[in-house]
């Protein structure tokens, strides 16, 4: 990997002005195409052999119109008024007409109709319920603005609409323009003090835009291929943002080092290119694995999620190899202009000072370095064991969105349950049998715990097949809702259906996220299992010891359990929710953990590597344990706590987004890279490193004739290659000294 990242680096050096056009047209291209195609975000919840997907393929083989449910339109007059007076009357029927006229719409009954049951007791609040012909993978935001925009006749006559469902999930996207930007400010002055020059700043900056550039555009094009959900795009612009800033940053330093040394600029770029660059390329490998191996859980959801921020990492190790060394190679010199530095010393001082004296205090008390921080990371930890997996809380999206103007619509005029509604899909072998059997099934239903209403059935032609709905008294992600689900399946349903051949599924958004958080509950175990196995097989080789990737795999453990810990404090306990915008504690989404896990789990590779790297380099040349520990620490210490200090930042920027999800990612992703880069690389991995001593970098003999040699930031490569150098150079002619 060496030698082709040193060609790579010195070529893209020398023709920089070509690679630079050939990423900015690139750039262009993506984006008019990403910009003319359009957004098509899908909340689809298919969930192979579950439940709610059961019930959503019978539906679309025999009742196709009810398969994915309804989306209500929420109409709402001013307080004191009622919807059936004239005017207000007028502009639903007119709203009701509009609707029934686009060709995606299947029905759209007025709250107005005799005997309809979607009108408020104060007749103030009714709602449409919009069935589509199209499920929510497959509808677009323009499509979805259609439909809301069938309402301005009730709007101009002085109400209110609002829509939810997933046509208002499509419409409910809360801007993250302003996260980015604040993200961007502080790298901005992180990255001033590490490097001490404006120039230099500006090289992660604008690789990393870039290449976030690229990313976006290319979700979205795939938007028009795969289901992907709306936080997809979000999702990667944090990890884009972060990781391509920080491996540029890795790669700026090492060259800025090199050039303080007085190595030729070109040598310098290649070098760095393979040298750091073979540390980013290993990362952000580890990363991709991560994240590609969520395609294992088998939750088309996760594993799209997981495969679109792979992309980001992707494109910022794209970027950090080949734009880079091409923008490096540009600047020149120049590299170090602009100078800015506050405080005694400059970045550019090679001596660590303040890192030099923590790492040396560190190893003098392993023990009590070690103890401390366990204790921090086992407290912040505690709160899992209270942590439950749910679903997005729409109630906690901001006011302007139609979404929760929907919700909160519907919540005054008809009480909680309606916004989760369950879709019950049977199946009978007779018209006979569903005569008999399904009036049975409705009242059972109807006298479970927590129900509110059931609604009159609609039959297919063939009259074996029905649908109903369920309300329930309770929100759609409450444990109440929850338990209903379970108990409709386990119990009252078999219990109706018993001594029939009848099948019955309970179907709906509600239902399928409850499916998803208990997938992803019997899936977790196995995906940690699987992304620490193979991060141990990927530091095994990289550093030919059996103790370091045991204690690798520990520490991110630990600091991945004490991330969990401070997410269900904040969002699920509600501790400091308010500071972070919330109205309430909300459930932590089901997927969030399995995500986090995985892209922690890479994003700590990188320090790991970093820092390993240089310890078992400093004891390769030494031989003594701690001195390397010391010296890997002190080397490290600085670039480790500016790259985290960015990503941090550009994480916690997040937590400004009003999307609920997009925050427990925030501030879940922020905390992990604080502890780890914290708590664990610059006090406890040193810690344990001295405590273990040599035993750190011992390997069974046997085992390392099995184990593939890989070097990441190619010593030998460059050994040989001086060596061969020095052996080629001319000899100096005798005398020589003396003739000066």
């Amino acid at each position: 990997m060496t030698g082709p990242l040193y060609a790579i680096g010195r070529w893209c050096s020398r023709h920089h002005w070509p690679v630079i056009g050939v990423w900015i047209v690139l750039a262009i291209a993506l984006v008019a195409i990403g910009q003319a195609s359009g957004s098509k975000t899908s909340e689809n919840l298919t969930l192979p052999g579950t439940g709610s997907t059961q019930a959503t393929e019978l539906l679309e083989e025999n009742l196709p119109e009810q398969a994915y449910g309804s989306n209500p339109l929420v109409l709402e007059a001013p307080a004191g008024k009622k919807l059936s007076e004239p005017v207000f009357a007028k502009a639903t029927a007119e709203t009701a007409e509009r609707l029934e006229a686009l060709p995606e719409v299947n029905a759209a009954k007025s709250p107005l109709e005799p005997g309809s049951q979607t009108l408020s007791k104060n007749q103030q609040i009714g709602y449409i319920p919009v069935v589509l012909g199209i499920g929510p993978g497959e509808i677009d935001e323009v499509q979805a603005q259609e439909i809301l925009a069938t309402a301005k006749p009730f709007e101009a006559a002085g109400g209110n609409a609002s829509i939810g469902g997933y046509v208002g999930q499509q419409l409910s996207k809360p801007s993250t323009e302003s996260s980015e930007l604040i993200g961007l400010i502080a790298a901005v002055i992180i990255l001033l003090f590490a490097f001490g020059t404006a120039t230099a700043m500006m090289l992660p900056i604008v690789g990393a835009l870039i290449g976030l550039a690229c990313t976006l555009s290319i979700i979205r094009l795939l938007e028009h291929v795969f289901q992907v959900p709306g936080v997809a795009a979000t999702l990667a612009t944090m990890i884009g943002l972060g990781v391509g800033i920080d491996y540029a940053l890795f790669i700026v330093t090492r060259h800025k080092l090199q050039l303080g040394e007085g190595m030729e600029m070109r040598e310098s770029i290649a070098r760095a290119t393979a040298t750091a660059g073979g540390a980013v390329v290993f990362a952000g490998f580890t990363v991709v694995i991560a994240l590609c191996s969520l395609l294992v859980a088998g939750i088309p959801l996760v594993t799209t999620l997981g495969f679109t921020a792979a992309i980001a990492v992707v494109l910022a190790v794209c970027v950090a190899t080949t734009l880079l060394p091409a923008m490096l190679g540009a600047l020149g010199p120049r590299i170090n202009s602009l100078r800015f530095h506050l405080g005694k010393t400059h970045p550019d001082d090679k001596e660590p000072h303040g890192w030099r004296r923590w790492a040396e205090r560190v190893a003098d008390m392993p023990w009590r370095s070690a103890i401390a921080a366990l204790v921090v990371l086992v407290i912040l930890a505690l709160p899992i064991f209270k942590l439950n997996l749910g679903q997005n809380d729409i109630s906690a999206l901001p006011e302007e969105t139609t979404s929760r103007q929907a919700y909160d619509g519907l919540n005054a005029g008809f009480g909680p349950g309606v916004n989760g509604p369950l879709l019950i899909a049977s199946q009978f072998t007779s018209p006979e049998e569903a005569q008999k059997v399904l009036p049975a099934l409705q009242k059972a239903i109807g006298g479970a715990g927590d129900v509110a209403a059931v609604t009159e059935p609609t039959l297919s032609e063939d009259k074996k097949v029905a649908v109903f709905t369920v309300i329930s008294k309770s929100e759609p992600w409450a444990d109440e809702t929850v338990t209903l689900v379970e108990d409709l399946r386990d119990e009252v349903i078999p219990g109706a259906l018993a001594g029939t051949k009848a099948q019955s599924f309970v179907g709906g958004q509600t239902a399928g996220y409850i499916d998803l958080a208990n997938q992803i509950a019997e899936k977790l175990p196995l995906m940690i299992a699987i992304v620490v196995g193979l991060s141990f097989l990927v530091l095994l080789m990289a550093f030919r010891s059996l103790l370091v990737p045991i204690k690798a795999a520990a520490m991110n453990l630990l600091s991945v359990a004490a991330s969990y810990g401070v997410v269900t404090a904040v969002f699920q306990l509600g501790w400091g929710a308010s500071l972070i915008g919330l109205p309430h504690a909300i459930p932590i989404v089901s997927f969030v953990p399995l995500l986090m896990f995985a892209i922690l789990f890479g994003l700590s590779m990188d320090y790991e590597v970093f820092l390993l790297t240089q310890m078992r380099e400093h004891y390769a040349q030494t031989g003594d344990e701690k001195r390397a520990v010391i010296e890997g620490l002190a080397n490290t210490g600085r670039v480790i706590t500016s790259a985290a200090s960015i990503m941090v930042c550009v994480f916690a920027s997040f937590v400004l987004s009003g999307d609920p999800i997009v925050k427990e990612f925030g501030v879940g992703l922020a905390v992990a890279i604080a502890i780890d880069s914290t708590l664990v690389r610059c006090l406890l991995v040193p810690a344990v490193m001295v405590l273990l001593g040599k035993k750190a970098w011992w390997l069974p003999r046997w085992l390392g004739r099995v184990v593939p040699r890989v070097s990441i930031e190619g010593e030998e490569f460059f050994a040989a290659r001086d060596a061969a150098a020095a052996a080629a150079a001319p000899a100096p002619a005798a005398g020589g000294a003396a003739s000066d």
